[in-house]
């Protein structure tokens, strides 16, 4: 099971993502961009994922994967069960949330494409 404190390890490593507590909730932001949130009792992860592949990874996994909340449909968001994410699922959602948010000449940086 992936907790926060993996995801915050991670996150430490990108380089200038911030973590905030917002309303009891964990997030993770590159300047005023969330692209990882928790929920208050940390058993769900929302992150960056573009919308129009979204609903493809939802069929595919239903058991680990769903759609945000109707208000935060029109955001590039996805959302997963953290009790049935891996550490590497979980590395490359996270990683690739941030990498949706950060000028691309960073992101080839620290990735390579």
């Amino acid at each position: 099971m992936v907790t926060v404190a993996d995801v915050r390890s991670l996150a430490r490593t990108l380089p200038r993502s911030t973590e905030h507590l917002v309303r009891d909730r964990v997030k993770f932001r590159v300047g005023s961009i969330v692209y990882v949130a928790f929920s208050r009792d940390e058993l769900t992860m929302g992150f960056g994922y573009p919308k129009e592949q979204r609903n493809e990874l939802v069929a595919a996994e239903p058991d680990l994967f769903f759609l945000p909340g109707a208000s935060d449909l029109r955001f590039n968001w996805l959302c997963c069960h953290l009790t049935r994410l891996g550490p590497e699922q979980m590395t490359e959602l996270v990683t690739e949330a941030w990498r949706m948010v950060v000028p691309k000449f960073l992101a080839r940086q620290r990735l390579g494409h």
